[in-house]
């Protein structure tokens, strides 16, 4: 292995050593194949076995995933979600318990339970043991999260015994315990991190902060109705012990935002490593489709992300739609939108106007790679005007205006582009990484999200002062100016206030990482997004008179800004025959599970409450 994720060869070993032993019966034995209990005799074959649950359960790039909340759309609108227009149903919005790999964590430390010391180490041993238990958290983590209590399964089962097989819910309290319970332990034999060939393995800086991700959940509203404080505080040291861990390990904040997904870095707690040909990674779907080869158009950073950004000096980016007829007010929108935002501004957002990052040279007429500006943006028809601006059903075109075309190219509803991440050294040809491997990774948890969980709990815990400290760390790290008061523009004080700096730093810090839904969920704050109403669009709109700009042009140029004004789509899901709106409901926070599981066991699988059954995910 080059890299953990360099898996494949040794795992396809061991799916023939657990597929293909020899069978009574023959005049030969099959030397070639590989006794299944011979896996446990062989230090490589064991490695191998947990790798393959490294390999189904470390998540990956969530493209696409921007579109469950206020971050971006997919496609050319009217596709929002169900769930977000408030159509629920017990049939429909169910998780099906999944014990694949809780079955395989269990399987793999039973049977090294009895692997003796001439095969592993002891200290290796308790290291795999260690693991394996984070990953069966994580597993039982995501389940719980999404419906609460779930049946605890700790060892393998006997399936000669059925009635051993039936095992009802636990409470929601008691995973939790079992899972910090896990995570503990497998802090006390993980190491604190690794080099070499084993890079990228669970280390003790990931167990404790996924700990503290799971006490940051349990404490808030999802689960935590009352408030209870002692949660919060259980919470809160947790958090301390993980920013420590990682500290300690040598983690941090990585200086360069942009970069944090290039290389291997101090800021990747948890870490996924793309590379052709065994597990790489293809950034087409968030690709304009100038640049890109099948699939386009996903995550388009809508209006609530792209102001959500603060300008440099770290105050909030001013905006007021009501203002926006007025061309000074205009300017000066535009001017401070794209010139003078904090750094993750541009490291997660391509504007249309600007130079796409890629080696294209083949595309708009370039003649060397990120030569020519690729412009996103419209122009009036004659009998239109701002008021009059709705979508309409297709091919990103608006009633009233046009989009500029280039080379017969139209895409997009927004002007905008998600580029976090992207591997901005392959051309449209070339997505897949063929000739020169991809290079990205993805990291579920980075130091980030350590100081930031630790904000959030030190803030609920009267700790203030603390919170803002590590606020201010990731300010920083983001080109803020310290200002006058060393704040980094966070004015915010008291608890309420604190916590929603914490809540918007977040919003940006994590921008299509999987992140914001999430946190509107355990936060209870649907809300956010049903008084959004509709999902908008901030257009760049070319003056009327004013002549098309050419591939040279920049709108980062002010003498081309003046050209152009900001414009408001106020729903991008507005069509022909759809007129859809944020209208989640407010009274159903957990999934159902699956009704066809229910049926099995329906005595040991109660249905949630809110969908009518006798369940407490509360407990």
């Amino acid at each position: 292995m080059k890299y953990l994720n360099k898996y494949i060869y040794i795992l396809c070993v061991v799916l023939i050593a657990l597929g293909s032993s020899c069978k009574k019966g023959l005049d030969y034995e099959n030397t070639g194949a590989i006794n299944p209990k011979n896996v446990w005799t062989d230090s490589v074959l064991i490695k191998a076995y947990l790798n393959d649950v490294y390999g189904g359960l470390m998540p990956g790039w969530p493209l696409g995933s921007g579109a469950s909340a206020d971050e971006g759309i997919n496609g050319s609108g009217g596709n929002l979600g169900n769930f977000q227009q408030g159509i629920v149903n017990v049939t429909t919005n169910f998780t099906n318990l999944n014990y694949t790999y809780i079955d395989k964590t269990n399987y793999f430390m039973d049977q090294l339970a009895n692997v003796s010391e001439s095969v592993l180490s002891p200290s290796t041993k308790n290291r795999l043991v260690g693991e394996a238990k984070f990953w069966r958290a994580w597993t039982y983590w995501g389940m719980v999260s999404s419906v609460g209590g779930v049946p605890l399964i700790l060892h393998t089962q006997n399936g000669n015994d059925l009635s051993l097989l039936k095992v009802a819910r636990n409470k929601t309290s008691e995973c939790v315990a079992q899972i910090v319970k896990d995570l503990d332990e497998a802090a006390a034999v993980l190491p604190p991190n690794y080099s070499g060939t084993d890079y990228g393995r669970i280390n003790r800086a990931a167990a404790l902060g996924f700990k503290a991700r799971v006490l940051l959940w349990y404490a808030s509203p999802l689960f935590n109705a009352a408030n209870n404080q002692s949660r919060w505080e259980n919470a809160y040291n947790a958090a301390k012990a993980a920013v420590q861990a990682a500290d300690a390990a040598g983690f941090g904040l990585f200086e360069n935002y942009r970069l944090i997904w290039y290389s291997r870095n101090k800021e990747q707690i948890m870490t996924r490593q793309y590379y052709y040909p065994d597990s790489y990674m293809n950034f087409a779907p968030i690709r304009p489709i100038a640049f890109t080869n099948g699939s386009t158009n996903n995550d388009q950073p809508i209006l609530p992300l792209l102001i959500a950004y603060p300008k440099r000096d770290g105050s909030p980016m001013q905006f007021d739609k009501n203002q926006l007829s007025n061309p000074a007010y205009n300017q000066q929108f535009l001017t401070d939108f794209y010139t003078n935002r904090d750094d993750r501004f541009y490291a997660t957002i391509w504007c249309g106007g600007t130079v796409y990052p890629t080696p294209d040279v083949n595309t708009l007429g370039m003649t060397s790679p990120r030569s020519r500006t690729y412009w996103q943006a419209w122009t009036w028809k004659d009998a239109a005007t701002p008021s009059t601006i709705v979508p309409a059903k297709s091919n990103a075109l608006f009633s009233g205006i046009s989009p500029i075309v280039q080379n017969g190219d139209e895409n997009g509803v927004t002007g905008f582009f998600q580029r976090k991440g992207l591997d901005t050294t392959l051309n449209s040809t070339n997505l897949v990484g063929v000739a020169s491997g991809s290079k990205s990774w993805f990291s579920p948890m980075r130091y980030a999200e350590l100081l930031l969980n630790l904000a959030e709990c030190a803030n609920e815990t009267g700790r203030s002062n603390e919170a803002l400290t590590a606020l201010y760390a990731i300010r920083k790290r983001a080109g803020i100016a310290p200002g006058a008061g060393t704040n980094y523009g966070v004015t915010a004080t008291g608890l309420s206030d604190i916590r929603m700096a914490i809540m918007n730093e977040r919003q940006v810090e994590f921008a299509f990482e999987g992140f914001r839904f999430n946190d509107l969920r355990r936060w209870k704050r649907y809300d956010i997004l049903n008084a959004q109403t509709t999902r908008r669009g901030l257009l760049l709109m070319l003056n009327k008179g004013q002549a098309l700009p050419g591939n040279t042009d920049n709108i980062m140029t002010a003498s081309v800004r003046t050209k152009f004004s900001a414009v408001i789509v106020e729903n991008l899901d507005k069509t022909a025959s759809t007129n859809q709106m944020y209208n989640l409901t407010l009274n159903h926070w957990f999934n159902s599970l699956n009704p066809a599981q229910i049926s099995i066991e329906p005595d040991r699988l109660p249905q949630n409450t809110e969908w009518g059954g006798s369940f407490d995910p509360l407990q």
